[in-house]
């Protein structure tokens, strides 16, 4: 009994020492419980034949008859499987491969700029598209890709050519989307890898400058190796969102046009279309458990790879 006493009062203790620190977590913590943890109940839905009742929404769910996996049956037979599929996991990897290159590029490039007021410039122009929501920037498309004022197809016209319906053309789009969210993101994304090569020790690259060593071989042998990291760990956490997409870079950028489904359509405007204007409730939520289970197998995968590879390089 002394011993559990001790613990008891050993953990109590702990927790007064450390009252501090664990303030400063609360917020986060109970923002986590709050909006993550607590709606993972209502994953039951995917599980359910929903009927909404005026009792309420924990009333419907615990009344609500189950139907088992007949949700995700559903979802897998239906038309719109392979080309959602198709399209969330071919932009998911381009965009982790585009990404990674030209953040990591843009980040060691800046990192060798000797005029700090042109680096502020750049640093300033290259982060002010993230800060645009996808809804200003629709405006900006449009003013771009407008049948009848577009500027492109007021080029187009102006040297003879025949105008084009962007928004009924679905080709062309992938470039459109792909362009978009590589531009939107670089600057923020290049970031991390900017302050990493910042913080490498400058010994580093006089010792290779003796060994005669040019500007290229101080990167690849100097800069990346410190990089490689950093970029371990961000492709790790970068991998579980093959299976998500930006939902405003997909639905609002081409003006939920229904034409462009075909190129336009992943797991998150799928979610949504099928919340809105079919009400399948049920679908929807199987559709993003099914999206949230794959990222989390991607996550481990991935993790256990490079913990295999490069155990310092690890995430958990």
């Amino acid at each position: 009994m002394a011993k559990k006493e001790g613990k008891k009062k050993g953990f109590i203790q702990k927790v007064i020492d450390n009252r501090i620190y664990l303030l400063l977590v609360a917020p986060g913590t109970l923002f986590l419980i709050v909006f993550f943890y607590i709606p993972v109940i209502a994953n039951m839905v995917a599980f359910q034949e929903f009927q909404y009742s005026e009792e309420g929404f924990l009333y419907s769910l615990f009344h609500s008859s189950w139907i088992g996996i007949q949700n995700f049956k559903f979802f897998f037979q239906s038309s719109d499987f392979w080309i959602v599929v198709r399209n969330t996991v071919g932009y998911g990897l381009t965009f982790l491969a585009l990404n990674f290159f030209f953040a990591i590029s843009l980040g060691i490039i800046m990192s060798q700029l000797r005029n700090r007021k042109l680096l502020k410039v750049y640093q300033t122009s290259m982060l002010f598209p993230y800060f645009l929501s996808w809804a200003v920037l629709a405006y900006f498309v449009y003013a771009f890709l407008s049948p009848d004022k577009g500027i492109i197809n007021h080029w187009i016209t102006a040297m003879g050519g025949q105008a084009i319906d962007f928004y009924n053309a679905p080709k062309v789009w992938p470039g459109i989307l792909i362009f978009l969210g590589v531009w939107k993101s670089l600057g923020y994304n290049s970031i991390l890898y900017f302050a990493t090569a910042m913080g490498i020790n400058p010994e580093y690259y006089d010792a290779a400058m003796i060994d005669g060593a040019n500007k290229w071989q101080q990167i690849k042998n100097v800069t990346l190796p410190h990089i490689l990291p950093v970029a371990t760990l961000m492709f790790i956490l970068n991998i579980g969102g093959i299976f998500r997409s930006d939902f405003g870079l997909f639905y609002i950028i081409p003006r939920a046009s229904g034409t462009l489904i075909s190129t336009t359509q992943t797991f998150d405007t799928y979610i949504y279309r099928a919340l809105t204007m079919n009400n399948d409730i049920g679908m929807s939520t199987a559709s993003g458990l099914l999206q949230a289970f794959v990222g989390f197998l991607l996550v481990i995968t991935t993790n256990l790879i490079v913990r295999k590879k490069q155990p310092d390089a690890a995430f958990f």
